[in-house]
Parts: C-alpha cells; sequence; structure tokens
C-alpha cells in the first residue's frame, strides 16, 4: 500500500513540473492561467484556516491579498522616491527591497490587520460576523482608492506600476531562461515559484490541522460554548486564526503583484472574496484536498468558458454579451455541482459518528 503511494506521489510530482513546459506550447496565456489557479489556491488555504478549521465566516478576506500586494509595490517601485523626498535622499536609485525582506513585510502587515479585524469580532458569530468582515475588505478597498491625497500613498485608482519582478539568487523570474537548450519563459518560471509556495502552504496547513491548535479550532467550530467550558481559550484562537489565515492572503498579495507589475483597487473587489469563499465550500470546508479542487475548477472555468461563450455569443447573433455569458455559465455549473455534491466536490470523512446499537 505505501509503495503505491509513494508511486502516485512521484507521478504526480511529475506531472506538476510538466504541466507548464507543455501548456506552454499552446501559448503562454494557458501558463498565465494556471500561475493564477496556484495563487487562488494559496488564497483558498488561508481562507480555509478561517472558514473551514475555525468556523469564522470571512467575506472580507481579499483585504489581506491587497495588503499583501500593495506592501510589494511599495517596497519594488520607484512610486515612494518619486513622491516622498526622504526616501529619494536615502535610496537616490529607488527602494527595490529584496524578496526576503518583502514577503515577511507582507505576511507581517497582513497577520497584524488580520488580529485587528478580529479583536472586535470575539462575540460575534454567523451572519453578523459575515457583514463585520465584509465591511472591512471594502473599507480596505476604499482606503486604497483614496489615499492618493493629500499624500501619495497608493496612487489611488490610478494604481501602481513599474513593478519589480522577484529575484532569487540572481535568477530574475521577469525574464525568460535557457535551460539545456530549452527556453522557459517568465509565465513558467513563476509557475514553480508558486507551486514551491503552494507545497509549503500544504504543508504547514496539514500540519495545523492535527495539532492541538487545529483541534481546538474545529472545537470552537463545532461548538464554541463547550469549547470554553472544556478550557481553550477561544478568544486567543480565534485571533490565531484570522492572523494565520491573513499570512496567506498577504503572501499571496505580494506574489500577484510581483506577477502582474502592476496593481489597482479594482483587483481586490468583493467578488473576489465571494470567489475565494466560493472555492472553499464548492471544494469542501476544511478538507485540504478539497479546498485545493475548488480553488482549482473555479480559477480556471472562467479562463476555459472564455472559449465557449465567444462561439455561443456567435450563435445568438451577438445579442448576448460574452462576459455576462461566461458569468451564467459559471453560476450555472456551481448551481449543478452544490446539487449534486452539497457537501462540496471533496468533503472531508465525518467524524464522531455513533456506534451502532449493539445488543447485550
Amino acid at each position: 500500500m505505501k509503495q503505491k503511494q509513494i508511486i502516485v506521489f512521484l507521478l504526480a510530482a511529475v506531472g506538476l513540473l510538466l504541466v507548464p513546459i507543455v501548456l506552454q506550447g499552446f501559448g503562454n496565456a494557458w501558463v498565465r492561467i494556471a500561475d493564477t489557479a496556484l495563487l487562488y489556491v494559496m488564497l483558498a488555504l488561508g481562507l480555509n484556516i478561517v472558514v473551514g478549521y475555525a468556523g469564522l465566516l470571512d467575506l472580507g478576506y481579499v483585504a489581506f491579498f491587497a495588503i499583501g500586494a500593495y506592501m510589494y509595490a511599495l517596497m519594488a517601485s520607484p512610486h515612494l522616491t518619486e513622491n516622498f523626498p526622504f526616501f529619494a535622499a536615502m535610496f537616490p536609485d529607488g527602494l527595490h527591497a529584496p524578496i526576503w525582506v518583502i514577503i515577511p513585510a507582507g505576511a507581517g502587515l497582513a497577520a497584524f490587520f488580520g488580529v485587528l479585524l478580529g479583536a472586535p469580532t470575539l462575540r460575534l458569530r454567523g451572519d453578523y460576523l459575515a457583514i463585520v468582515t465584509l465591511g472591512f475588505g471594502e473599507i480596505i478597498r476604499v482606503f486604497l482608492n483614496n489615499l492618493d491625497h493629500p499624500v501619495n500613498i497608493t496612487n489611488g485608482p490610478k494604481g501602481m506600476g513599474e513593478l519589480d519582478s522577484v529575484s532569487f539568487f540572481g535568477l530574475n523570474f521577469g525574464r525568460p531562461l535557457e535551460l539545456f537548450g530549452f527556453e522557459l519563459s517568465s509565465v513558467t518560471l513563476y509557475y514553480y515559484l508558486f507551486l514551491v509556495l503552494v507545497i509549503f502552504s500544504v504543508i504547514i496547513s496539514y500540519r495545523l490541522q492535527f495539532s492541538r491548535v487545529g483541534r481546538a479550532w474545529m472545537a470552537i467550530r463545532e461548538d464554541e460554548i463547550a469549547a470554553k467550558a472544556m478550557g481553550i481559550n477561544t478568544r486567543n484562537l480565534k485571533l490565531l486564526a484570522f492572523g494565520m489565515g491573513a499570512t496567506f492572503g498577504g503572501v499571496s498579495g505580494a506574489m500577484f503583484a510581483s506577477f502582474q507589475g502592476f496593481i489597482s483597487p479594482e483587483s481586490f473587489s468583493l467578488m473576489e472574496s465571494i470567489m475565494i469563499v466560493a472555492m472553499v465550500v464548492l471544494g469542501g470546508i476544511g478538507h485540504l484536498p478539497g479546498v485545493i479542487i475548488g480553488a482549482l475548477a473555479l480559477s480556471a472555468l472562467p479562463e476555459v468558458l472564455r472559449y465557449v461563450a465567444a462561439p455561443l455569443q456567435s450563435m445568438t447573433g451577438g445579442r448576448l454579451d460574452a462576459s455576462i455569458l461566461r458569468q451564467l455559465l459559471i453560476a450555472l455549473a456551481m448551481i449543478i455541482i452544490m446539487l449534486l455534491r452539497p457537501r462540496g466536490l471533496w468533503p472531508s470523512p465525518e467524524h464522531g459518528k455513533s456506534l451502532p446499537n449493539t445488543k447485550a
């Protein structure tokens, strides 16, 4: 049995390594879809800590994604030196911080805001918690949209561009790399970087799930009053869940900013938060394989359906807009899946089933 698992693991590893090389033959657009899907997997794994493990419904998760992205943009672009004489004097060539500094800074700032969000919501549950977190996400987006005056911090609705690509031991991920006579494009290099981060995220999530902290989160999710009666510090554990989930969002946001090379508040709308929640619910709340499948399905599905929506639009004589038709197809697919699989595509196995009655 263990030998079969090792073989399956090795085949999966080889398949993941070959995915971008195969897709590159069909065009870099398909590799970009794979890159975006991996980013959403990281986001879904982070939200799964908050929603799946601790049972705290968070509809403002995209705020932490935005915080990480803007932290990267401020530390890896000429924006600060162009708008603040103090930074221009200290860094005449521009503030181009290394990734070793940016990722911990983005993760730390996102975790701080995660705890900041969690602190006033400790007594809230269910719909009330969802409304407060939703408001938090919108507040962050509005702030980012308006922090261009009187002091220009985020450049407002115009967004921030000229962002540095990730550099790792002299390897610039923004440029193609020739390896053994084969050229790996920039998007392919980013795929491998995101894949490594996803693997680390899965390992961390897995270890958390079976740790004392993870089991305490699940106890809070099932019955907070009973968990508190058993001596679990629900306040600190809730704050830890918000902070840990936000950390994943901050790292994902930093990678998104580097990958895109440009960010604006439009990228962090409410619909993004709803989509990430849908990934967790669709895949299977609290189950890592299910969350990954849900993230891959919902992130890749809209892009794949572009090729379906255009022919359908031409069949109707152009009366239906392709983007609207694509959203209708996504909604229809989600409804069908949830009707057929109400607990998700790959739900977590049921624990705590009562033992069958036995006759004495």
